[in-house]
């Protein structure tokens, strides 16, 4: 009877130098690890040489009585019902710049993202398809790599001062976001009944009425709530270069160091964000169930 081979040698000389392999792998990931964090902390340090923070005056005592003295007026908001009207007006040209730049940036932002798209481009970017779709994507970061608060202060000099140009600040910027957003969503979309009906001789705008919308729709609207969130935050600092609402109020009264009515204003905005919040938050939850 011929006898079999001993495997076990074999077997434990596998075993040794996966063992070995693995070792040499935890030790480079160590190795990497540990030159990552030196470097985390030489830039720390610098950066913080660099500022000149001057933490011992700002914890001197005649810093931190200056700052009790102002945090006291701080909690001391102006509650007179002159004053309440204003803000609650300005409450409301806040919602109405966010909502308003919201919309219309859904608006654009969807036009814009067809082009985009490569299913509805056509297949990789030949011609002046492929052309039209590298413009318009181009055109998306242009829009949203400017902060809203730099689109404000460039809209102010022709749209002069007020919520006007806010609200043109906050579409645009939105815009490029939406784009992005959107474009994304119709090219990740199930194509079977957009492919149905195309072989139907069915034309590509009724093909995205009918077969893609409906099925991004519950994604477009949660994009569109949960960027309504932002631009409501966004909209209460726009003020601060004059563009209206709740943020030129508090520019104003901050400036003249009226910490009774600055108070008033940040419980208006924190107030505001909270119910839109709460508002979004419930809506998109109706979506998803």
């Amino acid at each position: 009877m011929q006898q079999r081979p001993d495997t076990a040698p074999s077997t434990q000389s596998a075993s040794h130098n996966a063992s070995a392999y693995a070792g040499r792998i935890v030790a480079g990931v160590s190795a990497r690890a540990t030159l990552l964090l030196i470097g985390i902390i030489c830039l720390t340090v610098a950066s913080l040489a660099s500022l000149n923070l001057q933490l011992a005056q700002f914890a001197s005592t005649d810093s931190m009585a200056r700052m009790g003295k102002f945090i006291a007026e701080l909690f001391s908001p102006d509650l007179t019902t002159a004053f309440l009207s204003k803000v609650l007006i300005a409450s409301l040209e806040t919602l109405a710049m966010s909502g308003i730049g919201t919309l219309l940036a859904v608006v654009f932002g969807l036009a814009l993202a067809l082009p985009a798209s490569q299913k509805a481009a056509g297949p990789a970017s030949a011609g002046v398809v492929g052309i039209v779709r590298a413009l318009t994507k181009l055109l998306f970061n242009g829009l949203r790599s400017i902060p809203e608060l730099v689109w404000a202060a460039l809209l102010l000099i022709f749209a002069g001062l007020g919520p006007f140009a806010g609200t043109l600040a906050l579409a645009l910027h939105t815009t490029g976001v939406f784009g992005r957003l959107f474009s994304e969503a119709i090219e990740n979309a199930p194509d079977h009944a957009a492919v149905a009906l195309r072989s139907q001789g069915v034309s590509e705008l009724r093909v995205f009425l009918y077969a893609t919308l409906p099925t991004i729709l519950p994604q477009l609207v949660s994009y569109s709530l949960y960027r309504w969130e932002n631009n409501i935050r966004a909209a209460a600092v726009l003020g601060v270069v004059g563009a209206g609402g709740l943020g030129q109020m508090l520019a104003f009264h901050m400036g003249l160091f009226h910490m009774n009515e600055t108070s008033t204003i940040l419980l208006a905005m924190i107030t505001l964000v909270m119910v839109v919040d709460g508002l979004s938050y419930l809506a998109r939850q109706r979506l998803s169930a």
